[in-house]
């Protein structure tokens, strides 16, 4: 299976960069072809211009600047996501990769005010998050990162597709052993994706 594996972490000693390493390695042993997103390695750039949003409904005109990342969603038979949850929501980067390359031709098709979802070859989801909250005032904030991937992602790709929401609350006081076991529970996840 052909999975695209989306990070956006700026930092290369940090855990989210762990885990996507370990995400992407994991998948491999697995024997999946893993295409690895990471977006501020390859320098994506998160913001919709006004042009981007002039011509966002002009398919194709709209997707002449992200045809690469548009390529490589459409390609693509699984979606993984690992992020950081900053302030109860995604970060900056990963942001702006959804608003400039999921558009409509891409994720959607809009005809007379009717919505399409269009990545139904996308067959699993899963997300690899890390919060600096604990589970408790993630829930209190309505937890927007969740709701976005077992909700809304969800509706876009197949029907009844299997979703993995994996998350690792409470960085702010975590410990070696609360990311230890929070790897190993990564690799077992991702190894049996």
């Amino acid at each position: 299976m052909r999975v695209l594996v989306l990070h956006s972490h700026p930092l290369d000693e940090s855990f989210g960069r762990a885990l996507y390493k370990l995400t992407c390695e994991s998948l491999e042993k697995a024997g999946h072809q893993v295409d690895g997103c990471n977006l501020y390695e390859e320098g994506f750039d998160p913001v919709l211009s006004a042009h981007d949003r002039r011509v966002y409904h002009d398919i194709p005109e709209n997707l002449s600047l992200v045809q690469p990342y548009v390529d490589r969603l459409k390609n693509a038979e699984a979606l993984v996501i690992v992020t950081p949850v900053w302030n109860f929501g995604f970060p900056a980067m990963l942001k702006g990769y959804f608003d400039r390359v999921w558009l409509p031709g891409v994720s959607f098709d809009l005809v007379d005010g009717k919505l399409t979802p269009t990545l139904r070859h996308i067959r699993k989801l899963a997300a690899v998050m890390t919060y600096g909250a604990t589970r408790m005032r993630a829930f209190l904030a309505g937890n927007p990162p969740k709701k976005i991937v077992k909700r809304v992602i969800r509706a876009q790709i197949k029907i009844g597709a299997p979703v993995k929401y994996l998350a690792h609350y409470d960085m702010n006081n975590c410990t070696e052993q609360t990311r230890a076991t929070f790897l190993a529970k990564v690799r077992r996840e991702m190894e049996n994706f």
